[in-house]
């Protein structure tokens, strides 16, 4: 029988087509540069769709920011996906298109080199995984860098001359509006500005007030709630008078473009009558001198070192913001201390129907859960990631080990918190009411 030898190839391997993003970026919030982004993703679907070895695997698009910053949603999307194995390719622009921060696009193409990921830069013709990708890469961070510190320092020389001829370069204020370069009095807007100062004048404080023009429906200049700080900001500002203070923050590095108050490290301009005043200078001392009045009876107690054992941990389930302590008629016989929603606290039960929990009944319920005689931080971090308060009078403890235990608490009967002496004295006061009573009839 004959036997046939044949020579068996091996078949040729299927090339794997390579899954190809694109990431695109403007830097301005203008429309022509909107319809600039809009035509890069549009050109970049097209671009991946001539290459045959590419599969299209979308494009990552951020809309007007900065290019220095960590704080770009379709980025860290995208990378997200290159860390989940959905992305071998992304193509871009340019280095200043990918980011002005040498360190930040280094790291950032070193990790997508770990993971098998190649970057291509049109504009430069560069491949990230190439022999010298990475030297090149330095050199054009390294310009595109500098040419965004060159590019701030411009802008704040700009700025810099418009404060010393007394333009302001923020415009946008309840009571007025900027109509050819001068500040336009809204009278709608100006009366509830001199409703906040008749407010505060009257012995509201600004969570009051706050709470106050909530309630009325009305809006803070960016559409958001009134909060201590924000009626705080109008008692402040000099601009109510009439006069401009410039000047008073700056950004002290291109990269983080972090805004500091000014101490004195620049030059301040103040412009007296540049515009309308809504109030009366009067009025506007006379709110100051209350507030640091105020300010000398109500100091602010101590602050401790070291947090509080429930500090980080109390999670209100409503808002989602974390609780935090506060005391109750402080510096009084009186004084209470409870954790309380911030957002309540601050803005009212409309905007969150949170409860706020004694301390002393928060520290019982959790002791007894954990089965220790006093509630320190240390043990309560190593067995809780976090307490959730819900608006039912209930404690939902996420235990670390992945246990979920629900605790119920109630505020205990106004008699039962009474002490002998403020029994004492509210019957003491009852007498003398009656006495007065006895006496006019």
């Amino acid at each position: 029988m004959k036997t046939t030898v044949t020579e068996i190839k091996a078949l040729p391997q299927i090339q794997k087509r390579k899954r190809t993003a694109a990431y695109a970026r403007v830097s301005s919030d203008k429309d022509a540069t909107r319809h600039s982004l809009s035509a890069q993703i549009s050109y970049y679907n097209e671009y991946i769709g001539r290459h045959i070895e590419w599969d299209f695997a979308g494009v990552y698009a951020d809309e007007p920011t900065t290019g220095t910053k960590d704080n770009r949603r379709e980025f860290r999307r995208m990378l997200d996906d290159c860390r989940a194995g959905k992305i071998d390719m992304i193509v871009t622009k340019s280095v200043t298109r990918f980011a002005r921060n040498t360190v930040t696009t280094l790291e950032t193409v070193r990790e997508l080199k770990s993971l098998g990921i190649d970057v291509f830069f049109e504009k430069e013709n560069i491949h990230s995984v190439g022999g010298d990708g990475e030297l090149m890469l330095t050199i054009l961070a390294s310009f595109a860098q500098e040419e965004s510190r060159s590019v701030s320092e411009n802008c704040k020389w700009r700025i810099r001359k418009m404060f010393q001829a007394g333009r302001p370069t923020h415009t946008r204020l309840l009571g007025y509006r900027w109509v050819e370069g001068i500040f336009r009095i809204v009278p709608e807007e100006a009366e509830t500005v001199r409703q906040i100062f008749a407010n505060y004048l009257a012995g509201m404080g600004k969570t009051a007030i706050a709470k106050k023009l909530n309630a009325a429906g009305v809006s803070t200049m960016n559409g958001g709630p009134w909060n201590e700080n924000t009626v705080r900001n109008i008692l402040l500002n000099e601009k109510y008078v009439g006069d401009l203070v410039l000047q008073k923050f700056f950004i002290a590095n291109h990269i983080s473009k972090a805004k500091r108050v000014n101490r004195g490290e620049l030059p301040m301009y103040r412009v007296e009558g540049s515009h309308e005043a809504i109030m009366e200078r009067d009025t506007f001392d006379a709110v100051r001198l209350e507030m640091q009045r105020r300010a000398a009876i109500c100091k602010p107690p101590r602050k401790q070192c070291r947090p509080y054992p429930f500090t980080g941990l109390l999670r209100c389930a409503r808002c989602g913001r974390f609780y935090k302590r506060k005391l109750n008629a402080a510096g009084t016989k009186y004084e209470k201390a409870v954790w309380i929603c911030p957002t309540f606290n601050s803005i009212g039960k409309r905007f969150c129907p949170s409860r706020q929990i004694p301390e002393d009944i928060l520290s019982v319920k959790t002791s007894k859960l954990l089965g220790i005689a006093d509630v320190n931080r240390e043990a309560l971090v190593a067995a809780v990631s976090e307490i959730r308060v819900t608006e039912a009078c209930k404690l939902l403890f996420a235990f670390r080990d992945g246990r979920i235990a629900e605790v119920e608490w109630q505020n205990s009967s106004r008699s039962e918190s009474w002490t002998e002496e403020m029994k004492r004295t509210a019957r003491e006061r009852q007498l003398k009411i009656s006495k007065e009573r006895k006496k006019t009839t």
